[in-house]
């Protein structure tokens, strides 16, 4: 059913066979509709590809120090993050399966959020490192072997574009999995850049090309890092997710067959991958059924892709609900 048609049959009062949860007279409703956005199983693909950027850590920090490049042991240490980002991706999604029990009445879904947080900070950390070193390289220059640098860094091509595609399936479907299949990508395209640096150091030996690649390294990841960490941040702090519009949603919802207010409209991130409101809807005409309520859930699925709807029906205008103010929460 589209959002129009959602819209349209609670307006034309069809009260389909539609899946709804009563919950007595205050109309307290659920959106359960069997929408499933979990994380696809990809525990294979973090295993394989948490593997190979090990290897090749071990391998490009030890030709950096062979060769003297501060580019080299820059990448590696932009790849030992990666490892860390993927191990907490990793771990994550695993949580995130995890079923609601006791105090954790939504599961460990958030986890994702956490983990998105916490890969921030620490490509933060990383990125820090590495500035410093880069800078320290210009005051005390060092020769660099560019044959080195271009063979180790052309094995990263090939190491971080293998692990992308290991992604590349449930990029679409998963934030978590979209993130892992583009940072790997552009861990690719950062090894390139340092390939070709030792191709200019081979033809021209200017060794301050290599902390300058460096430096170039540290403002591509920060500028990537910087979007995480507000992304991580603002979810942490349960705002509504970006493209989700709470005005539009208030909208759409006062425009509903017999809905005469709307308040406590809240809507936030269960996860990366899904969406929560909760909403006041005042229908003086009398509860409408749970079909309507059914019905709207489903609107409000295809239309903002709120996956878990709770919509409160209040039908007394002279009632005062104590959350209506917009101070209280």
């Amino acid at each position: 059913m589209s959002a129009a048609g959602g819209e349209k049959a609670l307006q034309d009062h069809d009260h389909g066979d539609h899946a709804g949860h009563d919950h007595g007279g205050d109309g307290h409703a659920h959106g359960g509709h069997g929408h499933s956005h979990a994380p696809a199983r990809f525990g294979r693909a973090f295993a394989i590809g948490t593997a190979l950027n090990v290897g090749f850590v071990v391998v490009e920090a030890t030709y950096g120090l062979i060769a003297g490049s501060v580019a080299l042991l820059a990448d590696a240490g932009h790849n030992l993050s990666d490892v860390l980002g993927l191990l907490i991706a990793w771990g994550a999604a695993t949580l995130a399966r995890r079923s609601p029990k006791g105090r954790y009445t939504y599961g460990l879904r958030s986890s994702s959020i956490l983990a998105a947080l916490l890969n921030a900070l620490l490509l933060l950390v990383a990125i820090g490192v590495i500035a410093v070193e880069a800078v320290r390289r210009f005051a005390e220059p060092s020769p660099v072997a560019g044959t080195t640098v271009m063979i180790v860094a052309a094995i990263g091509i090939v190491v971080n574009g293998a692990t992308a595609l290991l992604f590349m399936s449930g990029r679409k479907g998963d934030l978590n999995i979209r993130g892992a299949f583009l940072h790997m990508a552009a861990d690719a395209g950062v090894s390139a850049g340092v390939v070709v640096a030792g191709l200019i150091i081979v033809l021209t030996g200017v060794t301050w090309i290599d902390p300058v690649t460096s430096l170039v390294i540290v403002a591509v990841v920060a500028i990537s890092t910087w979007g995480l960490l507000r992304d991580s941040v603002n979810m942490s702090l349960q705002a509504a997710p970006p493209g989700v519009d709470p005005a539009r949603i208030g909208a759409f919802l006062r425009k509903q067959r017999g809905v005469k207010g709307v308040h406590d409209l809240h809507v936030w991130p269960l996860s990366t991958t899904e969406t929560a409101l909760t909403v006041h809807l005042l229908v003086p005409e009398g509860y409408p059924g749970d079909a309507y309520t059914a019905q709207l859930a489903a609107a409000l699925k295809e239309r903002f892709e709120i996956d878990h709807a709770t919509i409160q029906i209040e039908t007394d205008p002279d009632a005062d609900c104590p959350l209506e103010p917009d101070h209280v929460v």
